[in-house]
């Protein structure tokens, strides 16, 4: 939404009517074959965070997270615009709304907003750079620096400013960085208190607090 001026934005909105969804709630299952909408993801009261997670199932049965959308992001559009049964599931984190629009108003809105479409393009690229990311960091680094990136790239992108520091702005819990990340609980315990003992960061239920920046940079440079 925030690569949308406003008549765009009020356009985009009045598509769908919105929906509050609890913490828990699935928006989209994996491999479902219906792809006849797309979900716009809001806050669901003014200064509380929207979340959600997009995971997937893997044929071993390992779960892994893909990424986490909040207050303005598009969930759903791969589906629509493939033509393909759903790649991923997508949980709600945390009391949200989402207008939910139907595909055949959301290609519609495209067609009239070709500008829109470029925005569109620059997200995808920007997921699919995410995701290649993390590829290389597990390929390249240990947990603590993989988990160190993970926080760092979180707060550049959904961090918010308080007294002590920088909330990440988004409520992940411990397994579900791990998830990220690609480690067992333990691995990510320990990583976890290691970045806090060394100063860089502190942690509340499901929060996570950067206080000093400088070291958990450092913390992403070590192998």
């Amino acid at each position: 939404m925030a690569a949308l001026d406003q008549r765009a934005r009020d356009e985009f909105l009045a598509l769908g009517e919105p929906r509050r969804h609890e913490s828990g709630e699935v928006l989209i299952h994996q491999h479902d074959l219906r792809c006849d909408r797309v979900y716009l993801l809001r806050s669901a009261r003014t200064g509380a965070s929207a979340c959600a997670k997009v995971t997937a199932n893997l044929d071993n049965g390992m779960e892994i997270l893909l990424g986490v959308r909040v207050h303005g992001d598009l969930i759903g559009e791969m589906g629509v615009l493939r033509g393909a049964p759903r790649s991923a599931t997508v949980t709600v984190c945390s009391p949200s709304l989402a207008y939910r629009i139907p595909a055949s108003a959301f290609l519609a809105f495209l067609d009239r907003n070709p500008r829109v479409g470029v925005a569109l393009a620059g997200m995808i690229a920007e997921r699919l750079q995410w995701a290649n990311q993390r590829r290389l960091d597990f390929a390249a680094f240990d947990v603590q620096a993989r988990l160190a990136r993970v926080i760092g790239e979180l707060a550049r992108r959904h961090g918010v400013a308080v007294p002590d520091g920088t909330d990440l702005g988004v409520t992940l819990s411990q397994q579900e960085l791990g998830l990220l990340v690609g480690a067992r609980d333990a691995a990510v315990g320990k990583a976890m208190r290691a970045l806090r003992e060394g100063g860089a960061l502190r942690t509340r239920y499901r929060r996570i607090i950067i206080t000093d920046p400088v070291r958990l940079e450092a913390a992403q440079r070590a192998t």
